[in-house]
């Protein structure tokens, strides 16, 4: 059974599987469905997705409404570190985030719920990030803030003159004018 680490924020979970390593390489279980169960994790993952990706990319904040998106995110190849922040408006959490690094080496599944944003920075050479999502993506259910919002205050591992973002990411207005326009 894969162990879950503590996290901070209600309802993420983080797991640990156990790596199994000698000199043919390793073998891991990365993913039980009775282990996400016994952890509180309820959801039917239907889409898998993949994204490679080099040093300094940052990818979020993401999220989808309508419907909302559970994610279960891994590492693959090389490492990142992943960050999720709370943006359910009733929430007593709310913007408030949280970061986990993920790598090749302890393989660590993370569960994001839906109500939380997701986004990422490549901290290796190259990162392989996989994850499987609980609906299918839909432009016009995507959303997202950006992930230099101010008011969340994410402490990015990369400094700001070597993040790479995509336009969109870079364009992205802050998580409180979501809430005022309500996009969330």
């Amino acid at each position: 059974m894969a162990a879950a680490i503590t996290t901070r924020l209600p309802g993420v979970v983080l797991l640990e599987p156990d790596v199994h390593s000698d000199d043919r390489g390793f073998f891991a279980e990365t993913l039980r469905e009775s282990d996400l169960e016994a952890h509180g994790v309820r959801d039917r993952f239907v889409q898998d997705n993949q994204s490679r990706s080099g040093y300094g990319v940052l990818r979020g904040m993401h999220f989808q409404i309508d419907p909302p998106v559970a994610k279960l995110v891994r590492c693959a190849r090389g490492a990142i570190v992943d960050v999720v922040v709370d943006i359910r408006r009733d929430s007593p959490a709310f913007g408030e985030w949280e970061a986990y690094r993920l790598d090749d080496e302890r393989l660590r599944t993370l569960y994001v719920p839906a109500g939380f944003a997701h986004g990422f920075c490549v901290v290796s050479e190259i990162a392989d990030v996989v994850y499987r999502q609980s609906a299918y993506w839909s432009t016009g259910a995507d959303r997202g803030f950006s992930p230099e919002d101010p008011d969340v205050g994410i402490e990015w591992p990369v400094p700001p003159g070597e993040r790479v973002l995509s336009e969109r990411d870079r364009d992205a207005r802050r998580l409180v004018e979501s809430v005022a326009d309500r996009t969330l």
